[in-house]
């Protein structure tokens, strides 16, 4: 196993890394979920700057001293006294040793203090939906849409403490 750490984000260096980490893993995930034009202009660029923009409430996974996931977390967008995970992304090569698990656990046990916590999955992205339904959120099948270069349902999933 790697020596990993989960911390939060504070440094420009870490916020280079996430930005890395977000284009990276929507080239990964969302190849064939998301219109390639969409994808296109989501540049390394652009999520680097997303990251010195938003950088609170960001907790970063390290794997060697890199940053190789986050997660970004904070009141719900949707609802009053209710958490929200508002993105988890793990580098691919990352996926099935826990990392996630143990990412998300730290994030809903000692920085989302809410009874309910709530996320929004991209429809069809089921690897996303099993993690999460493995980890104890309950999938409720509803549905918004998303403007992402073209209309993309989100489905929403939540867990109740």
């Amino acid at each position: 196993m790697f020596p990993t750490t989960i911390q939060p984000m504070t440094t420009e260096r870490e916020m280079d890394e996430k930005g890395y980490v977000h284009w990276k893993s929507w080239q990964e995930t969302y190849a064939d979920l998301m219109p390639r034009e969409y994808l296109a202009t989501l540049t390394l660029d652009k999520c680097v700057k997303m990251a010195h923009k938003w950088h609170q409430n960001t907790l970063l996974l390290k794997v060697d001293g890199k940053v190789a996931g986050f997660c970004c977390f904070g009141k719900s967008r949707d609802t009053q006294d209710a958490g929200e995970v508002l993105a988890l992304y793990l580098l691919r090569e990352y996926h099935g040793q826990k990392l996630g698990y143990t990412l998300l656990k730290k994030t809903v046990e000692e920085y989302l203090d809410a009874e309910t916590i709530y996320l929004w999955v991209l429809a069809g992205n089921e690897r996303a939906i099993n993690f999460y339904k493995k980890f104890g959120f309950d999938f409720t099948g509803a549905e918004k849409n998303t403007a992402f270069g073209t209309e993309l349902q989100m489905c929403f999933i939540y867990k109740g403490f």
